[in-house]
């Protein structure tokens, strides 16, 4: 067969991958932080192209994102569309829903389509934890979760495996049945001791790690006072600034962020009013190019609004473990 030929044969299927093709391939949550630290790097070496995702908003808070990104070093395209909406977990669904396209770098042929929500929940823990390896204090014992749900679980798995000294887990959500599962499945699965917080205060006082993980809101109603965080602290916030309030933010030695140019991009269209000025990108202080913590007694913040970059090299790590394995189903296009 002419070399053209079997060129056009190969790229007239996709690989379909389900969330449960994704789920049995078993990538572990260390493989999947040591792809998202790689992509940081490759952010830091200016190898990243990577715009700010546009968005469409059909109703209030709600978003349904295009989030593009390609990786020169991995060799690696593709775009997540991907949807929040606030209201879902009342119906009995899940908050995020969306897909994965990966393309070929060299044709731009999609090669691979793939659910994105188990993505989505481990790359963000995964770039936590990332965040917390440089920025966090070493010997961190405790954490608190507010937001008990996917990301609540994907959080502390993931930074269960960078933080080794972690021992205790405050955890608070606004519903007290979700917190009471939080605090029975995670005490199960991870062995450590999970304490349900009655408070946002509770889940944040003598905490060495907060990770704050609610709905994403325009408008928010934050609670969380500078006088309740630690001062030898790191937090993570992974909804915006909504359950920070901006003297807690202002109080911060170091305000991070995953991208500065999408945090910018995002005061625009009227998030973000108040918040301080960015000391550093996540890919600047794990390359080195910007100190990361340098002190115990040193309160450190990163906003993180999750970047496509963490998406697409999960991605193709998952694509190429489905394609050895041979999971997933071959498509016509």
């Amino acid at each position: 067969m002419p070399i053209r030929d079997t060129l056009m044969k190969s790229f007239e299927e996709i690989l379909y991958l389900s969330k449960a093709d994704v789920e049995k391939l078993n990538v572990s949550v260390e493989e999947i932080i040591q792809a998202v630290e790689n992509a940081f790097c490759e952010k830091a070496a200016g190898k990243v192209e990577m715009p700010p995702k546009p968005g469409i908003h059909p109703k209030r808070d709600a978003f349904i994102h295009a989030m593009p990104a390609f990786l020169g070093e991995t060799k690696s395209a593709g775009l997540k569309w991907v949807s929040g909406f606030p209201e879902n977990p009342r119906r009995g669904l899940p908050y995020v829903s969306g897909l994965i396209v990966l393309n070929d770098v060299e044709t731009g042929f999609p090669v691979c389509v793939m659910d994105c929500t188990w993505v989505t929940a481990k790359r963000t823990g995964a770039a936590t934890a990332v965040a917390a390896k440089y920025l966090a204090n070493k010997y961190a014992e405790k954490v608190g979760i507010l937001g008990c749900g996917v990301q609540g679980r994907s959080n502390l798995e993931a930074l269960l495996a960078v933080c080794c000294s972690l021992n205790e887990v405050r955890a608070y959500d606004v519903d007290r049945g979700n917190l009471d599962r939080y605090v029975k499945e995670m005490t199960a699965k991870h062995g450590v001791r999970v304490v349900p917080a009655e408070s946002p205060r509770q889940a944040v006082e003598n905490c060495d790690i907060v990770v704050s993980a609610g709905p994403i809101l325009k408008n928010p109603h934050p609670v969380i006072e500078a006088s309740w965080f630690k001062n030898s602290g790191f937090a993570c916030a992974l909804d915006f600034d909504s359950y920070w309030k901006p003297e807690a933010m202002y109080s911060m030695n170091k305000f991070c962020t995953d991208d500065r140019e999408q945090l910018e991009y995002y005061k625009t269209q009227g998030y973000f009013a108040n918040v301080p000025k960015v000391y550093a990108e996540l890919s600047e202080v794990v390359a080195g190019k910007k100190a990361g913590r340098e002190q115990e007694e040193e309160r450190i913040m990163s906003m993180n609004l999750g970047v496509a970059i963490e998406d697409i090299a999960a991605a193709k790590l998952i694509y190429e473990k489905a394609k050895k394995a041979h999971v997933g189903t071959q498509l016509q296009l």
